[in-house]
Formats: C-alpha cells, sequence, structure tokens
C-alpha cells in the first residue's frame, strides 16, 4: 500500500514529473533517501570560529554562508563532501536554546563542504554571513548564528550529490539543481 509520505517524497525528488516506471521503484526510490537527526548550530567564516583561513572550507570550496554546511566528523561517511541536505527543523519544540523558526529562512539546502572540530558528534552546522543580524529585544542585534544557538532533533535529509568545484553560489541555483533534476545532480 502506497503511503501518502511515499508518494510526496517521492513527487519532491522526481520535481513532480510523471514517469513510466513500475509502482514498486517508485516506493523504493522515496524510501531509499537517507536521512539523519541531528544537533544544528551555525557559525561566521571567521577565525576565531574556523581556522587561518576562514574562507576556505575544509573541502577546498569557498565558504559561501549562503550554501555551505559542514559535518562532524563522525558522519564524513554518510555525508561526504559535495552532498546537498535539506534541513528540517518543523517538529522542534522550543527550548529556549534554538531559534530554529527565526533563521529557518536563511537555511534553505545546504552543501556539505567543511568540517567541524573532532570534538562534536551528530552535528551539522550551517554557515551564515557575518551580517546576517536580528534585532532581539534583550541585548540589541544578534548574529543569525547566535539566534540559531544549538537545536537538537533536527531532521536532515539527503537530496542529491554535487562536485565541489561546481558548488552553486546561490540558494536559488541550488534549488533549481535540486528541484529541475538537472543532469549535474545525483540523487541518492
Amino acid at each position: 500500500m502506497i503511503t501518502l509520505g511515499a508518494l510526496m517524497g517521492f513527487l519532491l525528488l522526481s520535481g513532480g514529473a510523471y514517469v513510466s516506471v513500475p509502482m514498486s521503484a517508485h516506493l523504493q526510490e522515496a524510501v531509499s533517501v537517507p536521512s539523519y537527526i541531528v544537533t544544528l548550530t551555525a557559525y561566521n567564516a571567521v577565525p576565531e570560529q574556523t581556522d587561518a583561513d576562514p574562507f576556505t572550507t575544509a573541502s577546498g570550496a569557498y565558504s559561501n554562508p549562503e550554501v555551505v554546511a559542514a559535518r562532524s566528523g563522525n558522519l564524513a561517511d554518510e555525508l561526504p563532501f559535495g552532498t546537498i541536505i535539506e534541513l528540517d527543523g518543523s517538529n522542534l519544540t522550543s527550548d529556549g536554546t534554538c531559534g530554529y523558526s527565526v533563521v529557518a529562512h536563511r537555511i534553505g539546502y545546504r552543501v556539505i563542504a567543511d568540517t567541524m572540530n573532532a570534538r562534536f558528534t551528530d552535528r551539522i552546522d550551517v554557515l551564515f554571513d557575518t551580517t546576517a543580524s536580528y534585532s532581539t529585544t534583550d541585548k540589541g542585534m544578534k548574529n543569525a548564528a547566535e539566534i540559531l544557538g544549538i537545536c537538537k532533533g533536527i531532521s536532515v535529509r539527503v537530496v542529491g550529490h554535487v562536485a565541489q568545484n561546481h558548488i552553486p553560489k546561490t540558494q536559488l541555483e541550488l534549488a533549481r539543481l535540486v528541484k529541475g533534476g538537472t543532469s549535474a545532480l545525483a540523487l541518492k
């Protein structure tokens, strides 16, 4: 029996286009998309939060705050460099340490292009622009990374893979790549 979630997952992955494939293949593709539950944090491309060269990621890609994310070392096999992910925090309950709902519109799709400090496990760190700030009632302006804080229980879904030398420069380009199903995107 086809579940609504499986059907929606397939349509999302296929871009909504009708493909003449046996029904069992539709279900298999929708079910085989890897997903993980992680802690989500954020960082800025500054020496205090990276290394002496904050504009180059561990993969060698440019530290683009619109599309780059880092993963903890224990997720290297599951999320190698170039993996395109979608982060979902819609089921989070506010515990005072997670500002996901405030910055969710800045997250979008992300490409794994960086690695976190070895002390972290089961974690994704999204890169934010240092100028992405929000007004708060208690302490004036805060950077988006500070607002996000530490969000536990975020769902990460793998939506594709892109070569490190072809990482899109904007969220719009990355979304088109994911939703357009171009040959440059290798869905898993």
